[in-house]
């Protein structure tokens, strides 16, 4: 699991919470705090819940055992540097990506050839061939084709 995606987009995180509600365990141990997550409000969140079922944290790297009132506060202070970090990080790559734009250099990905998009438009215009055969035969993917096909007109 990483650390820097939310909640929301963290399945495992889910179903590990899951598990726990259904008391499939009563340790949680994890590798690092910054596994759990890199908002404070997150991993508060996530050790009040994990409290709430009864089930304990363990992080290995910090050697911290969440059901102590130490290691609670622990865990909180490990939160707030794992936060600290997350934002230095994003801090660093924003600050590369700006030099490289006043350096003139195009960012992202290089866009298709003029004749490949060509050829494409003329397979769409000419039906007969579904997108799929479309998107093979010019080595492209589908979702590629698709708004090629929508920025069509008619």
């Amino acid at each position: 699991m990483s650390g820097a995606k939310s909640r929301m987009s963290r399945p495992a995180l889910d179903k590990l919470l899951k598990d726990a509600a259904r008391r499939r365990f009563d340790l949680i141990a994890c590798w690092s705090v910054d596994r759990l997550g890199r908002s404070v409000r997150d991993l508060i969140d996530f050790l009040q819940e994990v409290r709430a079922l009864g089930i304990g944290l363990y992080l290995h790297q910090q050697g911290l055992d969440s059901s102590t009132p130490a290691g609670t506060a622990m865990f909180q202070m490990l939160g707030v540097f794992a936060e600290f970090e997350r934002a230095l990080i994003r801090e660093r790559v924003m600050a590369g990506l700006n030099r490289a734009r006043s350096q003139g250099k195009v960012l992202g990905r290089p866009r298709m050839p003029a004749q490949k998009t060509q050829a494409i438009r003329s397979a769409l215009e000419a039906g007969g061939q579904s997108l799929r055969r479309i998107a093979a035969d010019h080595r492209v993917g589908l979702g590629t084709v698709q708004r090629m096909k929508a920025s069509m007109p008619g």
